[in-house]
């Protein structure tokens, strides 16, 4: 296997939205009334290339997000806690292309779940095999999955993703899992509380660490590390749930963990593949 590093652009967001503040509902409110933004952040995705086709987990958001009014008036929290900072050139088909690549040859797109910053970029892919939790997909469909925060109405017409359920064997500290590959080194795993169905990709390496494609499972490592649920996470206590069983993860085995906004995600990959000499 060979695996890429992409940030589709970055976004800026509240300050409370990274570290929750508060608990119920008053922790979602309390990031969209705060006045502080955090710098700048990477939108992340990740291709791997595999002997069993290309892989893709996550497709990063769109260039006219640039422009809030990109997102529907109804959505106040797209509207006035995100600023998206990308340009055609940043959208992944054309990062693909930079890489030698293409979304031509994308077999699965899996994806953590469905908010924008992570499915915006999804019209690249028609041809690919969509995977996503069947939790998120039933979370996210219709108009409580827009009172939910979710953009169905942008998702592209032929969206029909494949659903997974985690009824495969637990993989140690998760409640189970699905091998997206025949080979078993590419396996989804259930963490949910950011969203009803968020999942996180393992990718086992023969004598290197495993890497932990987290999507927004935190916001960072370090945020993982000290249990702090962000401020949109729509189940608390499963976040924090889902937070110790990382803990429990990367701390039992070799682990290099990587969420989708972590500024630190893209350098520990590389040092990771750093060799000593």
């Amino acid at each position: 296997m060979h695996i890429h590093s992409i940030s589709t652009g970055s976004v800026r967001v509240h300050a409370s939205q990274v570290h929750g503040r508060g608990t119920g509902g008053m922790r979602r409110l309390n990031t969209l009334l705060d006045k502080d933004w955090t710098a700048p952040l990477p939108v992340h995705a990740w291709a791997i290339e595999h002997p069993e086709g290309l892989i893709l987990v996550d497709t990063g958001e769109v260039h006219e997000a640039s422009d809030p009014r990109h997102y529907p008036a109804a959505n106040p929290y797209l509207r006035r806690a995100t600023r998206f900072d990308l340009t055609e050139s940043d959208e992944i088909d054309r990062q693909l292309a930079r890489l030698g690549l293409s979304a031509e040859r994308v077999r699965w797109v899996v994806l953590t779940h469905l908010h924008t910053d992570h499915a915006g970029g999804l019209r690249h892919f028609p041809n690919a095999e969509i995977v996503v939790a069947a939790d998120e997909l039933a979370a996210a469909r219709g108009l409580r999955g827009r009172l939910r925060g979710y953009l169905p109405q942008q998702w592209p017409r032929w969206f029909n993703p494949r659903t997974v359920t985690f009824t495969g064997d637990p993989m140690t500290d998760f409640t189970g899992s699905h091998a997206l590959t025949g080979a078993g080194d590419v396996v989804l795993v259930p963490t949910p509380g950011h969203t009803h169905g968020h999942l996180s990709v393992l990718v086992h390496r023969p004598g290197q660490p495993t890497l932990l494609l987290a999507g927004d499972a935190s916001y960072t490592q370090q945020l993982m590390l000290d249990g702090v649920v962000d401020g949109v996470a729509v189940d608390e206590r499963a976040a924090h749930d889902t937070l110790l069983r990382l803990q429990r993860h990367t701390r039992a085995q070799p682990t290099v963990y990587l969420p989708a906004h972590d500024p630190g995600s893209a350098e520990r990959y590389r040092l990771d593949r750093v060799v000593p000499s």
